[in-house]
């Protein structure tokens, strides 16, 4: 299941790319990707861990850049 998002406030390509490498390896995590240009962030994850999986993904950007907010695409 694909699940796409804006990361609103994100100021920062590292963090961005942090961010990406982060949720990779989140359990259940197939792909993950963050486009700092368009502030997109797509989640390719199993349907049962994907509640998980973006509630982990949120914890991971509010600890990389505070004020930035994830919002569903």
């Amino acid at each position: 299941m694909k699940k796409k998002f804006i990361l609103e406030g994100l100021g920062c390509a590292n963090c961005a790319a942090k961010m990406e490498k982060a949720i990779k390896e989140l359990d259940g995590v197939r792909e993950a990707s963050v486009n700092f240009i368009t502030t997109k962030l797509i989640i390719d994850g199993e349907d049962e861990k994907m509640p998980e999986i973006i509630q982990a993904a949120e914890k991971i950007i509010k600890k990389i850049e505070p004020d930035t907010v994830m919002k569903k695409a």
